[in-house]
This record gives C-alpha cells, sequence and structure tokens, in this order.
C-alpha cells in the first residue's frame, strides 16, 4: 500500500526524533505501523497563546470508537510515547483511537506541569489540564471519540501528569493508568470518583517506590537530570497514589495477589463501580512494563509483562 504524502512527511518526522532521542539503533521499529493503513494525523490547538502539537492514530474505522491519551515522560515527546508503549498494537486489534501530546519545553525535550514537577512545563506553569480537555473537546466534536470512552494515562512525569488529569476532569475521563509514576502527597481529592490502574516497578530508582527525591541521590534518568528548583517537591511512597484513589473511589477491603511477574493489590469494592489496581512490576526498573526503552542506556523493561494490555483490559471496563 502506497503512504500518501502526508503520512510519509509524519513517518519521516517519527524517524527524525527517535534518532534525536538514540531509539534510531534500537532493535524494534520506533513506529508500529497497521498493514490495513490506519488515519494517522499531527493536530494542533491553539491554548494560552501557545500552538500545541498532538498524534491521532485513528483505527476506528470511521465509528465514534474509545480514545486513550498517552502522554510520554519527562523529556520526552510524542514519538517518543508511541514507541515505548507499544500501545497502537492494541489499537489497531480493538479499533481504539490513540492520541500522543506534546508537553513544552525550549528543545525537543519536553515535559508536563504536574503540579510540583517538572521543569519547563511547571516553572512556566503551562496549563495542561486545560490542553487535555481541549484535546477531548475536539475529538468528540469530530465524532470520532465516544465521549463515555475517554481514558488517559502516561509515563513518569506523563503518570504524574495523568494523576493531575484524573483528579481535575474527573467527570470527563472514564479511567486512568499511570506507570511508574507518583503523587506527592498533598493533592486534593477529586471532584469524583475515577477508576484508576496503576504501575510501578519494584526496581526504580528514578521515581523511588518508597519516596523521596525524583532520581534519588544520584539523579538517575532523564527524569532525574532536569531542572529540579526548590518548589519541585519529593514524591510520596509508591502505595500512597493507590491509598488516594482508594479513599476517593470509596474503595474497601483491597486483596493482594500474586500474578506472573507482579504484585497485585486489588480494590474491587469501590462506589459507582469503580476499583484500583496497583501492580508493582517485578524485574521492572523506570520503564512501561512489555514496552520498549527510550534510549539504549536507558532501564530496560520486562517483557515477562505487559502494562499496556493489562492496562487496556482493565480500561474497556469502564464507562464513565
Amino acid at each position: 500500500m502506497q503512504l500518501t504524502v502526508k503520512l510519509a512527511l509524519m513517518l519521516g518526522r517519527v524517524f527524525s526524533a527517535a534518532a534525536f532521542l538514540g531509539l534510531a539503533g534500537s532493535a524494534s521499529p520506533p513506529l508500529y505501523a497497521a498493514p490495513n493503513g490506519p488515519m494517522l494525523s499531527e493536530e494542533t490547538l491553539d491554548l494560552g497563546g501557545r500552538t500545541r502539537r498532538f498524534l491521532v492514530h485513528d483505527y476506528s474505522g470511521g465509528k465514534p470508537a474509545p480514545v486513550v491519551i498517552l502522554l510520554h515522560g519527562g523529556g520526552g515527546n510524542a514519538e517518543n510515547a508511541v514507541n515505548m508503549t507499544q500501545f497502537d498494537v492494541i489499537a489497531e486489534r480493538e479499533r481504539l483511537i490513540t492520541v500522543y501530546p506534546d508537553g513544552t519545553g525550549q528543545t525537543r525535550l519536553l515535559t508536563w506541569n504536574s503540579s510540583h514537577c517538572c521543569s519547563y512545563a511547571r516553572e512556566n506553569q503551562i496549563d495542561d489540564v486545560g490542553f487535555v480537555s481541549a484535546i477531548i473537546d475536539k475529538l468528540a466534536a469530530s465524532h470520532r471519540a465516544d465521549p463515555k470512552r475517554i481514558y488517559v494515562t502516561g509515563m513518569s512525569n506523563g503518570a504524574m501528569m495523568t494523576h493531575v488529569i484524573g483528579r481535575q476532569l474527573s467527570t470527563r475521563v472514564a479511567a486512568i493508568g499511570p506507570v511508574v509514576g507518583a503523587l506527592f502527597g498533598d493533592e486534593p481529592p477529586p471532584a469524583g470518583s475515577v477508576p484508576a490502574i496503576i504501575f510501578v516497578g519494584a526496581d526504580d530508582k528514578t521515581v523511588p517506590g518508597a519516596g523521596g527525591a525524583i532520581g534519588g541521590n544520584r539523579g538517575d534518568g532523564p527524569l532525574g537530570q532536569l531542572r529540579r528548583p526548590p518548589a519541585d517537591h519529593d514524591v510520596a511512597p509508591a502505595r500512597a497514589a493507590a491509598d488516594y484513589w482508594a479513599k476517593a473511589d470509596g474503595c474497601t477491603h483491597p486483596e493482594t495477589s500474586h500474578p506472573a511477574g507482579a504484585v497485585l493489590v486489588l480494590w474491587a469494592s469501590c462506589k459507582d463501580g469503580a476499583e484500583v489496581a496497583f501492580y508493582t512490576v517485578l524485574d521492572n526498573g523506570h520503564a512501561w512494563p512489555g514496552g520498549r526503552a527510550g534510549r539504549a542506556e536507558a532501564n530496560q523493561p520486562t517483557q515477562a509483562f505487559s502494562a499496556s494490555e493489562i492496562m487496556w483490559a482493565f480500561f474497556k471496563r469502564h464507562t464513565r
């Protein structure tokens, strides 16, 4: 099948960005391309005096479809999130729309304003909640999206931002799925209940499971090496994120189990049909389990556990 000129140009940008981020030499391709040709588009919104960019990968076949918004990590970008999560494999199979927004920054190393982190976005108080809300509005207005099935996930700084979006857009998103992120411990409760599936790496040194400074004492990983003004807080222990959403969702009686490759704490008895799942993924550091590393020297994700597959199984159980 021949690519259109627009698609060819877009793929060129993807491979250029991959080379910049050290991805081009990886064993896996930077972008998963469906054989039946999804509708790929690069779109923009003007918000707060800025032009904001996001990628839309539409596998829906023209019908209103569930939307999964995936937020890259600190120092990454939209193309980076496509590669690291490998969520388009699921999107093609399930006929979803995946959306990959860009954060902000002075280079292509971009961040999200997740209240106490990170770098450029936090320092400039970028309205990233407004940006994600505007993306949802645009997709709904175009009748591409099913407004009752909007899901948000992200990695690292993108996971922190996912928590913020869940809190501030609790009436708009059907569920959230933060991956190797954290809360800071001073978050107010959300306006409504939000199902949440949370993944942390048992060996994560960048966002330490016990809480503390991002990057630890050595400033591990690109997130740990970003500028950290005094206003940036330490993160709370990993379990605090699960406890926060369990309390917000009125959950009781958590149960612990040991699925292959992980430890799961599950709150299934919650108000409004919500549930909270907290996975500690074994043999996984600061990486998207089952995905791809962002660069050769980064933590390599375990391939014994797929966060994307388990997350989608959780998401599709919940509608707004």
